[in-house]
């Protein structure tokens, strides 16, 4: 299979490297102002792009040829991201961690994003997103509203993510349990007097239940990023995959795509946990009752499948301390998560300033129980 080609997309004013353009189906040149649009991609194309792919086939690396791509990339040596380029560049900045990474020249074979979604939001209002979350962060360093502020563009990343789909048939065995109250009576002590109450008191009937769930699976969506913490990539939710278009090389001009470091059979895995999260649920609704005890559920899969597409992030990576904090926004929703450091000098203050609090106002409930003078008194 030939190299991945070296895309280029020079202006056709002035020779200058065109972007991608947020919100729009065009190409601009940062120098002259020229625009030029993306070709629409045709039904066909689009039908293709969004077409599931065999889950079974997949895990046995068993794809045609024409779902497979031979991509150049770079090996991050602090967080392990896989940066994949696309032009001539030989050196670079891993987007995810701020290190600088010199690139491979070898080729890696790839699973072939099917689609993505393009990126909606502009730098400077992906700023303004993250500025407006690092101002509502409790004994963050001062250096990191002013990092927002006033550092560095923040780079736009496409990040690998899998979805799945599955049809499930299940049987469950297990018990519902059922509330009903006794009466007993109890001694109590009122204004330093015992008296007689009455309560209920709660006890639970278990029952058998068995039955069957069946539910169908709709693009569980899986971060297919190994460099990314999973719980930041998981919180970008939600993502409207109804804007996926098929993926065009257009749409990474002036961005950066990262390869999946999470294989297919591993994102599958984690997808099942999900499901099966979700299964559980449905058993215990099916169940009924006040509570539920679930013995066993097995579960038939099929009509198994899966995508590989691309979502957009702006990143930014932020050194405290000599470590480094990660910030993600949503290319195309504007939601905020990050990795947040602490400022044990914000921190240590206001322990000092509660504890003056809480001593002044036991002086001024009970000056002797600090064994001081009362206020106003004098010798």
């Amino acid at each position: 299979m030939p190299d991945h080609p070296e895309y280029r997309w020079p202006c056709a004013r002035c020779g200058a490297q065109l972007r991608y353009a947020p919100g729009q189906t065009s190409l601009t040149c940062n120098y002259c102002g020229h625009v030029q649009a993306i070709a629409p991609e045709a039904p066909r194309d689009r039908a293709r792009a969004l077409q599931e792919l065999d889950l079974e086939r997949g895990l046995r690396d068993a794809l045609p040829g024409d779902d497979m791509v031979e991509v150049r990339t770079t090996s991050c040596p602090n967080c392990g991201a896989q940066v994949e380029i696309t032009g001539a560049t030989h050196a670079t900045e891993c987007p995810f961690c701020a290190t600088p990474v010199v690139l491979d020249t070898g080729t890696r074979r790839h699973i072939k994003p099917q689609a993505l979604v393009p990126f909606v939001l502009t730098e400077p209002e992906a700023r303004k997103a993250m500025v407006a979350w690092m101002g509502s962060l409790w004994f963050a360093p001062g250096t990191l509203l002013e990092y927002a502020r006033k550092g560095r563009a923040l780079n736009g990343v496409y990040a690998p993510f899998w979805t799945f789909d599955a049809d499930t048939a299940s049987r469950y065995s297990g018990e519902r349990g059922e509330y009903y109250y006794e009466t007993r009576t109890v001694m109590v002590r009122v204004n330093g007097r015992m008296q007689r109450r009455q309560e209920q008191v709660r006890h639970t009937r278990w029952y058998p239940a068995s039955g069957h769930v069946s539910r169908e699976f709709d693009d569980v969506l899986i971060i297919a990023s190994s460099s990314l913490p999973a719980r930041l990539g998981n919180d970008l939710t939600p993502w409207s995959l109804s804007a996926l278009v098929p993926y065009s090389p257009e749409f990474l001009a002036g961005f950066q795509a990262e390869g999946y470091t999470v294989p297919l059979p591993d994102g599958h895995d984690e997808a099942r946990k999900r499901m099966e999260d979700i299964i559980r649920s449905d058993v215990r609704r099916d169940i009924g009752g006040d509570e539920q005890r679930i013995h066993s559920v097995k579960t038939d899969w099929s009509d198994e499948t899966f995508k590989h597409i691309l979502l957009p992030i702006w990143m930014a990576a932020y050194k405290y301390n000599g470590k480094s904090y990660r910030f993600m926004v949503n290319g195309q929703t504007g939601e905020v998560q990050g990795e947040r450091p602490w400022s044990i000098w914000k921190i240590a203050f206001a322990v000092i300033i509660v504890a003056a609090l809480a001593l002044t106002a036991v002086y001024l409930a009970d000056p002797e129980a600090l064994n001081l003078p009362p206020p106003g008194w004098t010798d």
